[in-house]
């Protein structure tokens, strides 16, 4: 099953099954995104990826400590893939790897920008009632070939839906308790740790079928790097926490309406506090035009009205090319472009799936081909 263009995987039984499946099913994908990365890595660093790989050993120990199951399922992905497990791994430990204190002075900081505006529209902001949640998920737009949906059945937990670039365990979605997740990078250098990978934790929120156990998820693992978590629940619930391998700082919807981007907006990690520059600073405008665009949903007159509204939300284009919607700047080289690779929008109250691939301006928004309700675990 496919969107446009977009491959969409079911995958379920055991870890290892998963990953199997998984491996099998999106082996061009998976392989498309070593290659990107072994290239990228090499004119970034210039190592080779066997010294990629190498550190991603670090991680080996952690992940296990954190998620022996996604562990195998990584095991699988590599089996089906025809690809090693540290080559799975790095896939998975990608934005850790580039924050390693190992580059210090090698990666300039345009290498380790990151991208992403992420909504909260809860009912009493929305036209129709309904709750809804979303970004617009922004990276180097070399990854766009390896982007795919997958769908995971793995009773008794919930059922997942999400989107990830080929090969990754977890990145964001929904799943058939009604939980959300979408996620964005913070930036900013910390201690020497060796923490958990995000797209672990993200997957083992998504896994969760209670509320208290996907913000445990992100409270108390100790993540590796700086990461934004916006976590939205069907029943009219949203939360946005900053987590740090120091601190965590949080904030809730203003009027029914919460958006973050980029930049630190609840707290300033004491570590960073007196040096602290945002390292993706056209957020700066990102999360105000996101809010102005998404405030007009108050008024829609239902549902197809408040989801066109938010589609144009997101198709901002103030500080073009660097805008709410981002378009891949010539001036850069190839490897180094960002765009936003697709919006999405996920309806909590139906469980509809949304996803415009690529920019939104370009693409409108499409179902994907389940509804996050269906199957174990829903409503």
């Amino acid at each position: 099953m496919s969107l446009r263009s977009l491959p969409a995987v079911e995958i379920s039984g055991e870890p290892r099954t998963r990953g199997r499946q998984y491996g099998e099913a999106a082996r061009e994908r998976i392989h498309r995104a070593h290659a990107f990365y072994a290239e990228a890595f090499r004119e970034s660093t210039g190592l080779a990826w066997d010294g990629v790989t190498e550190r991603a050993k670090r991680w080996v120990a952690p992940a296990r400590a954190f998620a022996p199951d996604l562990v195998e399922e990584m095991e699988g992905i590599a089996d089906g893939s025809g690809l090693d497990f540290l080559d799975v791994l790095a896939l998975n430990a990608r934005g850790e790897i580039i924050y390693d204190s190992t580059f210090a002075g090698m990666l300039a900081d345009d290498d380790r920008r990151d991208g992403c505006t992420s909504f909260a529209l809860l009912d009493e902001a929305s036209g129709d009632g309904h709750v809804y949640c979303g970004q617009n998920w922004d990276w180097r737009h070399g990854v766009q070939d390896t982007l795919m949906v997958l769908r995971i059945v793995q009773p008794p937990k919930p059922t997942v839906v999400m989107h990830v670039e080929a090969g990754q365990v977890g990145r964001q979605g929904a799943n058939s308790a009604g939980i959300a997740l979408n996620a964005n990078g913070l930036g900013g250098r910390f201690d020497d740790v060796v923490g958990v990978p995000q797209t672990m934790i993200r997957r083992r929120v998504l896994d969760s079928a209670r509320l208290d156990h996907a913000l445990a998820a992100l409270v108390k693992s100790n993540g590796h790097i700086a990461s934004n978590a916006l976590v939205t629940h069907r029943d009219g619930f949203a939360i946005d926490i900053e987590t740090t391998p120091a601190a965590h700082g949080w904030m809730y919807p203003t009027d029914g309406l919460l958006v973050h981007g980029n930049h630190y907006e609840a707290f300033r990690p004491t570590q960073l506090a007196d040096r602290y520059r945002p390292a993706s600073v056209d957020s700066l405008y990102r999360v105000p035009r996101a809010t102005e665009g998404l405030r007009r949903c108050r008024t829609a007159s239902g549902s197809a009205e408040t989801r066109k509204l938010i589609h144009g939300a997101m198709t901002d284009h103030l500080g073009f090319p660097e805008s709410l919607c981002t378009h891949p700047d010539p001036a850069q080289p190839p490897l180094k472009r960002s765009a936003t690779l697709l919006s999405n929008c996920v309806d909590l109250t139906t469980g509809d799936y949304l996803i415009a691939e690529g920019t939104p301006c370009d693409h409108e928004y499409e179902s994907v081909p389940w509804n996050i309700y269906d199957g174990p675990g829903g409503q």
